[in-house]
């Protein structure tokens, strides 16, 4: 079986006006790598796609920790914790960040939200989109509050709004318009994004992997669009020069975010492992282009860590007999 672990942030502290940044300090997530070697072995990319089957198949219960979004910090915090305690992980990334040395809008409406309310951000909306609807159904609200589970109800419908309901040419209006007033692009993408010797490294030792080129929701796409922002991506990763085949994690990994055709195309292109952000343990009849995740806080050491131990007690009990 498999168990996925998935971090993004990991820094000193996350100080803001309004919180919007959320992860984990270099000492909590020590801290977590050391409880999570408690209920299983520790694998890499390589082992994982040598081994796919049998590893899903295993009563061992193997896990991966995984990074999305190829931020800094990973490596520079991150990184060194891995090296220290023997653990390889996956960091997948995107390419718009080296192609065309841009931020990505959900690191765009992270920053933005770090620095303006989620009342003044709706009001910024409603004025730069005056013919569009920002209400929500009660079923579109419930999905916002499942998925972005850590996040107050407002933040969730706006995050909702912004990631889902609105079309990205509709969203980059409003959210390109506010970041230029607020930030300094060329400084962002310089200190939020690993830089491409940093991904090299990684490549050479296969711990990079694919996250798409913008960030999308894929699921929203048309195939066309899929395609290719998963090629761009596959292409930067393949100029690193690493032989082996890589894995993918789609963007947001909700159900609207991986709905077919996402995993059919991913597999034409070249794809043998890919991952959602749907809580759950892997095993064999799991379907290996669409693999289950756990966000960081929702496994050992973690917020939310009654719900793993609550659910799957039985890899406790197993771990304390080997």
């Amino acid at each position: 079986m498999l168990t996925v672990a998935n971090f993004h942030y990991i820094r000193e502290h996350f100080d803001a006006p309004f919180p919007s940044i959320f992860g984990l300090t270099p000492s909590a997530f020590e801290h977590q790598l050391n409880e999570l070697s408690r209920i299983g072995k520790f694998i890499g990319q390589g082992q994982l796609l040598r081994d796919t089957e049998a590893i899903l198949a295993s009563d061992q219960n193997h896990i991966l920790i995984t990074f999305d979004d190829g931020l800094q910090e990973q490596y520079v915090l991150a990184k060194p914790i891995l090296d220290k305690l023997g653990i390889e992980a996956v960091y997948f990334v995107n390419s718009i960040n080296h192609l065309e040395k841009e931020v990505s809008l959900v690191h765009k409406i992270h920053l933005l939200r770090s620095q303006i309310s989620p009342t003044d951000l709706l009001q910024n909306m409603a004025e730069s989109l005056s013919d569009s609807n920002l209400v929500l159904t009660e079923n579109e609200k419930q999905k916002a509050q499942q998925h972005y589970n850590y996040d107050d109800a407002q933040s969730a419908f706006l995050k909702y709004l912004l990631n889902f309901k609105l079309s990205s040419k509709q969203t980059e209006l409003v959210i390109n318009d506010l970041f230029a007033k607020y930030f300094d692009r060329q400084k962002v993408v310089e200190s939020l994004y690993m830089n491409s010797e940093q991904l090299r490294e990684l490549s050479l030792l296969n711990m990079l992997g694919n996250h798409t080129h913008s960030h999308f929701a894929l699921g929203l796409l048309t195939a066309q669009n899929i395609a290719a922002e998963i090629s761009k991506t596959k292409e930067i990763i393949d100029n690193f020069g690493h032989p082996n085949k890589h894995m993918i994690s789609y963007p947001y990994g909700s159900a609207e975010a991986c709905q077919s055709p996402v995993a059919d195309i991913a597999k034409q292109i070249g794809y043998q492992v890919g991952f959602t952000m749907e809580r759950g343990i892997n095993q064999a009849q799991s379907n290996q282009l669409l693999l289950k995740r756990f966000d960081c806080n929702d496994v050992p050491g973690g917020k939310n860590e009654t719900f793993f131990k609550n659910e799957y007690s039985f890899i406790y009990k197993q771990s304390s007999q080997t």
